[in-house]
């Protein structure tokens, strides 16, 4: 499966703690990751309403 181009670093951001889930929910809505992308790195369900 091919990944977006910034889900390695946004990954490894969030991981370290750089990063919040609200931030990486910005990423996808700025369309750098995908919402599947967002899951994978926050293990949470993304929800568009939040």
């Amino acid at each position: 499966m091919m990944m977006s181009k910034w889900y390695k670093k946004i990954k490894e951001w969030y991981e370290a703690g750089y990063w919040t889930v609200g931030m990486v929910r910005n990423a996808v809505v700025k369309g750098k990751i995908t919402a599947g992308e967002f899951e994978k790195i926050t293990g949470a369900d993304y929800d568009e309403s939040n």
